[in-house]
């Protein structure tokens, strides 16, 4: 599934458009996906993450080493 992140689990969801003339289409809301790159100084080397723009916040606040552990409990390799 390429618009899913690791840390939050943040996938699309789906709703309606809504035109000037109120007629409804489906559309998708998709998250904001990045790929980021961490250094993980306990394993020695970098990962790279794909991530929401808030997950990429949550990672500033809590830290790399912190997230990786949150991930990997969700089943997620890293």
């Amino acid at each position: 599934m390429s618009a899913y992140c690791q840390l939050t689990g943040a996938q699309p969801s789906f709703g309606n458009k809504i035109s000037h003339s109120h007629r409804r289409t489906s559309r998708r809301f998709d998250p904001n996906i990045q790929r980021k790159r961490y250094w993980l100084p306990s394993e020695g080397r970098h990962v790279r993450l794909v991530l929401s723009a808030r997950a990429i916040k949550v990672i500033d606040t809590i830290g790399i080493e912190a997230a990786v552990a949150r991930i990997r409990a969700r089943g997620v390799k890293v």
